[in-house]
C-alpha cells in the first residue's frame, strides 16, 4: 500500500506539471499567432475605419494589458472555473464546448471500443500464428492504414463512398427536422464514415501492440505446459496466452484515446462533424483566444486523465511498476 501511494502521489505531481505547462502554452500560442481576432469579428472595412470601436473591444476583453497581467487574469480565471466568453460565437465558452464535446464523444467512444476489439482479435491470430500468410496480409493491410494520416483516409472514404457510390451522406451529423428513431437512424447514418476511419486507426495501433505482446508471451514456459497438456489451440491462445498479454492494453487503451482525440479533429473537420474539431477550426479561423483557450484545455484534460487512469489501473495490475 505504501509503494502504492508513493507511485500514485508521484504520478500526480508529474501530471500536475505538464498540466502547468500546457496551460502555459495555450495561453501563448494563440497570441504568437498573425492575426487580430477583431477582424473577423467586426469585419474588415469596419476594423479599419473604426479604430476607437477596436480599442474600446480590446480593453472590454482585457487585451489591452501587458501579457503578464493577461497571463495572470487568465490563471485566476482557470482557478474559479471561468472559462471567458466566445468572441465568435458569443457565447459563454463553456457551453460552445460542452454542446461540442458531447458529438466528439458520439465519435470517440465507439470508435475506441471496436478499434480495441477488432485490434485484439487480429493481433492476436496474427502473434500466435506468425511468419503464416494470415500474419503477413493483415499486418500488411494495417501498416498500410497507420501509415496514412486520418484525414487523407478520410478524404478518401468521402470521395469513394459519399461522392462517386452515394452510399452515405457528405457531411454533417443529420438532415434536420426528425424526431425520435428516426433522427437516431439519421445520426447513425452521418456517423457511420468517420466512425469507421478512426475505428480503422485505433485497431491498427493496437493490432502492433498485441501482435508483439502475444509473440513475447508465445515463448513462455507456461504456454509450453499447457501446449503438453493437450489443450485446444483456441483455449491456450485467448485463456492462458492473450490473458498475459493484456498487460499493456490498459496503457495502449488510454494513448488510444489520445491520439482519437488529436485524430478526430481532423476527421470531424472531413465531413464536416458538429464536435470539437469544427469547434477548434472555427477558433482558430476567428483567432477567439478565450474559445481556444477553453478547447485546447479541455482535450488536454481529457488525454492527461486518460493516462493517469492508465498509470493507477497498470501499478495496482502489475506490481512490477510501482515497485520499480
Amino acid at each position: 500500500m505504501a509503494d502504492r501511494a508513493g507511485y500514485i502521489a508521484g504520478q500526480t505531481s508529474r501530471y500536475l506539471l505538464s498540466l502547468f505547462i500546457i496551460v502555459t502554452l495555450i495561453f501563448l500560442i494563440p497570441r504568437m499567432m498573425p492575426g487580430d481576432p477583431f477582424v473577423s469579428l467586426l469585419g474588415e472595412e469596419v476594423y479599419y475605419r473604426s479604430p476607437e470601436l477596436v480599442a474600446e473591444l480590446r480593453a472590454q476583453y482585457g487585451l489591452d494589458r501587458p501579457l503578464p497581467e493577461q497571463y495572470i487574469s487568465y490563471l485566476q480565471n482557470l482557478m474559479q472555473g471561468n472559462f471567458g466568453y466566445s468572441f465568435h460565437y458569443s457565447q459563454p465558452v463553456w457551453d460552445v464546448i460542452a454542446y461540442k464535446m458531447k458529438w466528439t464523444l458520439v465519435l470517440l467512444i465507439p470508435s475506441v471500443f471496436f478499434g480495441a476489439i477488432f485490434g485484439i482479435v487480429a493481433g492476436s491470430l496474427a502473434g500466435w500464428r506468425r511468419v503464416s500468410g494470415m500474419d503477413t496480409g493483415i499486418t500488411s493491410l494495417f501498416l498500410f492504414v497507420y501509415s496514412m494520416p486520418h484525414y487523407w483516409l478520410a478524404m478518401l472514404f468521402v470521395l469513394i463512398f459519399a461522392f462517386y457510390l452515394g452510399i452515405f451522406p457528405l457531411s454533417g451529423i443529420t438532415v434536420g427536422g426528425l424526431d425520435g428513431w428516426q433522427k437516431l437512424r439519421d445520426v447513425l447514418w452521418h456517423m457511420a464514415l468517420p466512425v469507421f476511419v478512426l475505428t480503422l486507426f485505433g485497431a491498427a495501433y493496437n493490432y502492433f501492440i498485441i501482435r508483439s505482446s502475444v509473440i513475447q508471451v508465445s515463448g513462455e514456459g507456461f504456454v509450453l505446459t499447457a501446449q503438453a497438456k493437450g489443450l485446444k489451440e483456441r483455449d491456450v491462445l485467448f485463456c492462458h496466452v492473450l490473458r498475459n498479454a493484456m498487460l499493456p492494453l490498459v496503457t495502449v487503451i488510454a494513448l488510444d484515446f489520445g491520439f482519437m482525440v488529436s485524430g478526430a479533429l481532423l476527421v470531424e473537420i472531413v465531413f464536416s462533424w458538429g464536435g470539437m474539431g469544427t469547434l477548434v477550426y472555427d477558433a482558430v479561423m476567428a483567432r477567439d483566444y478565450p474559445l481556444l483557450h477553453g478547447s485546447f484545455l479541455v482535450i488536454a484534460l481529457c488525454v492527461l486523465a486518460a493516462n493517469f487512469m492508465a498509470d493507477v489501473i497498470y501499478a495496482v495490475i502489475d506490481p512490477r511498476v510501482r515497485g520499480g
